[in-house]
């Protein structure tokens, strides 16, 4: 199967990177790093000539341009190249919270089926940063059922697709989510039993047709990004 690099130092080395025209699931509570995992992939896709949209949902684009600036990644570099795509949907979230407020009513329910649809069709790559605004009352079924549609469509179409969903947002869809994807990486940040210092970890839970590691990978947060710096056994 051919593979995308998701540019992790340590990971790709792991899995070999991500399956090329499948969906992968990052999970994680908050500020275990998901965004800046997304934006990594982000410049590693860019740079090896793949065009790439990365569709915001909760940040704005300014804000994500200058994290992504502080690990040296330009995507201004990138869109002049015509590789990358800022697709930024939170204003319109506002927009749609605000005016279901004003009027008194129950705010629509949310859903996944025109998002592809916004990419160009010569995407290749696609993160969308995060489903999590997109469940607004949805029951656990109609979910799953939304988020197949999507995973569906995705693959129909050859894009590989990172979702990103906050751990926050509800633990039933996230394991509902684990079902849909081919595979699923979530980031947790925990404190170590045998030092008891905090540290960030990565459970590549699971990835088809992949040999994925049983232990927990450790990694930082530095000037180059998400690296792997050990594995609970050491290596």
């Amino acid at each position: 199967m051919n593979r995308v690099k998701t540019g992790v130092r340590g990971l790709d080395k792991v899995v070999d990177g991500l399956p090329k025209g499948r969906t992968v699931l990052v999970t994680g509570n908050a500020g275990s790093g998901k965004t800046i995992f997304g934006l990594q992939f982000a410049n590693e896709c860019c740079t090896n000539g793949l065009k790439t949209v990365y569709m915001a949902t909760e940040e704005d684009t300014n804000d994500l341009e200058l994290q992504a600036g502080s690990f040296s990644w330009d995507f201004k570099a990138h869109e002049k190249k015509d590789l990358f795509k800022f697709i930024e949907l939170t204003n319109q979230r506002i927009l749609e919270i605000e005016t279901a407020a004003s009027i008194r009513i129950e705010g629509k329910k949310g859903g996944f089926e025109g998002l592809l649809e916004m990419t160009p069709p010569d995407t290749q790559v696609l993160i969308i940063d995060s489903l999590g605004s997109h469940t607004m009352n949805l029951t656990a079924r109609e979910f799953k059922d939304r988020l197949d549609v999507l995973v569906h469509n995705c693959n129909k179409k050859n894009v590989t697709t990172m979702f990103i969903l906050d751990s926050a947002t509800s633990k039933e869809y996230n394991d509902l989510a684990l079902f849909s994807v081919y595979g699923a990486i979530v980031l947790m940040k925990r404190e170590n039993p045998y030092t008891g210092r905090r540290e960030r970890v990565m459970d590549v839970v699971k990835m088809r047709n992949t040999s994925t590691p049983i232990q927990l990978l450790t990694f930082d947060i530095g000037h180059e990004g998400i690296i792997i710096t050990t594995t609970e056994n050491g290596q």
